[in-house]
């Protein structure tokens, strides 16, 4: 697709990124009176065009992730269909996600970003319909590169395209399981149906990757790394404060009912764990530590 170019209510102008279901550009929309505004529009790959399944999936996607408004989740606002192309429109995040910062972090930003995305995670648990009934989202790909940090400091969770809801079937082609491997939970990794504790587990993963710099259940290659994360032998989480022990020991414990009765009580453990950062030191500390200019970055994963 050449751009910049129309398409529909949009003007399509930088690509940034694809995968194996989706599109996602950067755009603006346009009103009255000279009003326009950046926004991302994410796009059903023009190749799988004609596949009724694979659309239905999009768009129920969509309205699911529309069904969610949270400062720490990256919003859908519409839907639509242009040149026979389903789309989503998403929040646009001017800034960096989490894979573009040096680590390790000084422990009162990871607790920060613990704190804030164990928050969200709590609004994606606890997501219900119009009849008040739970609709049992887990997110399934809490990982650096879904993790959006603008440049006011605020955190962001993105990439809802693998996140499931229990009311939707598991749509897994060609048998591959859907997430970011070195993040899974053993129950993901191993197949079993998953639950709002799984997204605790890669959190605390998450949490040990931005103190220490590595992940707590490594190997040299990914089978290892796979096979690690299924037995979930407690790690010794070395270079890791002692205050930090206690709750991520508990949200990493190989058996879901081990973990944290919920998102929120692990984010009030984090909490009383030590010192937590605010949103204008940790945008203080991005724009002196960054590595690579503050550029638009939303949802560039999105398969």
């Amino acid at each position: 697709m050449e751009l910049p170019r129309p398409f529909g209510p949009f003007m399509l102008e930088k690509k940034l990124g694809q995968g194996g279901m989706a599109e996602v550009f950067r755009a603006r929309v346009f009103g009255a009176s000279g009003f326009e505004k950046v926004v991302v529009v994410k796009t059903l790959r023009e190749e799988l065009l004609g596949m009724p399944e694979l659309e239905r999936m999009f768009l129920e996607e969509a309205r699911l992730q529309a069904r969610l408004s949270h400062r720490n989740l990256v919003q859908a606002h519409d839907l639509g269909v242009t040149e026979g192309r389903p789309w989503v429109r998403l929040d646009f995040v001017d800034g960096v996600d989490l894979s573009a910062l040096p680590l390790p972090l000084p422990g009162e930003f990871a607790r920060f970003i613990g704190v804030e995305l164990a928050l969200g995670l709590h609004a994606l648990h606890d997501a219900k319909d119009e009849a008040g009934r739970e609709l049992g989202i887990v997110h399934r790909d809490v990982s650096r590169k879904n993790v959006l940090i603008s440049r006011l400091g605020e955190v962001r969770l993105a990439d809802f395209g693998i996140a499931r809801a229990t009311q939707l079937r598991e749509q897994t082609r060609g048998g591959v399981r859907k997430g970011t491997w070195a993040y899974m939970s053993p129950e993901q990794v191993s197949g079993r149906p998953l639950t709002a504790a799984s997204d605790q587990f890669s959190l605390a993963t998450l949490l040990v990757e931005l103190i220490t710099g590595t992940r707590p259940f490594d190997g040299a290659t990914p089978l290892e790394t796979m096979e690690r994360i299924r037995e979930a032998v407690a790690p010794a989480l070395e270079g890791v404060g002692p205050e930090w022990i206690s709750p991520l020991r508990r949200a990493l414990a190989k058996e879901p009912a081990e973990r944290f009765a919920s998102s929120r009580e692990m984010r009030a453990a984090l909490q009383q764990s030590g010192a937590v950062a605010d949103e204008l030191a940790l945008a203080d500390h991005l724009a002196s530590v960054r590595a690579v200019p503050v550029t638009a970055i939303a949802q560039t994963r999105i398969d």
